[in-house]
């Protein structure tokens, strides 16, 4: 079990985290969100190892994790850490970089090792391309695939899938986490997707200003989401007397209190997002087509 409890941090005097707790087991995968500067990448780096936590204790199977006032070497064997910046071996190959750390003493399980995760990152035929010619995302892959090649028990990553464009994510998103889910390899990951979360994570931390505001299973947050920053990480939303709503959860009524002047229809592939405006408030809400701009609607409100 990967054991946080009650870390604070700070550089200088500015707080960036504050009293954050959060329990992992082997296996599973907890999803760190919330907005750039909430504190995301820096829990990651102290449960690394690398920067000293200002109070409070982490921990993985009871083992404490020292930053480096009081470890030389920063890291611990069943730990790996992906972080936004790759460190890769730009002159030698996609398979060289993978199989660094595997064992030259059993040249055809190396071989096999190497073979099997070139295809969870998809990277089949690009075996021997040197590094320095791939692309960012292709970086981003050979850096996952390193980091798992010698299975370790906990792998931290800091927005693992940022490099790579859309036609490769999300089979590289499925491929990754039921890999780590089949080998019983705990993940935390900080991350700005909501695909990252709801198909995949087992509990989400939503940090907003260095404090956790939310912390629960993707299901239950994404149901209640309570504040504006959680509604948002979602999707689009809207506040309506003070409640969150969002667009699926807006429609059109043939007659009703609630009546909203259409400003915008955006075309979304299956439906089209409506921009309107109630009383005085601009709200969001899906409709199957297009609505004629400036006319006036009637709405009802749902709950999931």
């Amino acid at each position: 079990m990967l054991s946080v409890t009650n870390v604070s941090f700070k550089y200088n005097d500015h707080v960036v985290l504050n009293e954050i707790s959060a329990r992992v087991n082997s296996g599973e995968f907890l999803a760190i969100v919330g907005e750039s500067g909430s504190g995301k990448s820096t829990l990651l780096k102290l449960v690394f190892g690398q920067m000293d936590v200002g109070s409070g204790s982490i921990s993985w199977k009871k083992q404490p994790i020292l930053g480096p006032k009081n470890k030389l070497i920063i890291g611990h064997d069943f730990m790996k850490y992906v972080a936004q910046e790759f460190d890769l071996m730009p002159y030698t190959s996609v398979s060289e970089n993978i199989g660094d750390h595997l064992s030259n003493f059993y040249p055809e399980e190396k071989k096999a090792r190497i073979k099997e995760l070139v295809k969870v990152v998809e990277l089949n035929g690009f075996e021997n391309t040197k590094v320095q010619f791939l692309s960012g995302g292709q970086k981003q892959r050979v850096a996952l695939a390193r980091a798992i090649a010698k299975r370790p028990e906990i792998i931290l990553l800091d927005e693992p899938f940022s490099h790579i464009d859309n036609f490769k994510k999300q089979s590289l998103r499925r491929n990754l986490f039921e890999y780590l889910k089949e080998n019983n390899i705990a993940c935390v990951v900080a991350t700005h997707d909501k695909n990252d979360v709801l198909s995949f994570a087992d509990q989400m931390m939503v940090l907003h200003k260095g404090k956790v505001i939310i912390s629960d299973c993707p299901s239950k947050v994404y149901s209640n989401p309570k504040h504006p920053l959680v509604a948002a990480f979602f999707g689009e939303y809207s506040t309506i007397d003070g409640d969150l709503y969002y667009a699926h959860q807006i429609s059109l009524a043939d007659e009703s209190a609630l009546k909203a002047v259409v400003k915008h229809s955006l075309y979304k592939g299956h439906y089209y997002l409506i921009e309107a405006e109630l009383n005085g408030t601009l709200i969001c809400f899906k409709n199957m087509c297009s609505l004629e701009q400036n006319s006036v609607v009637s709405l009802k409100l749902s709950r999931l």
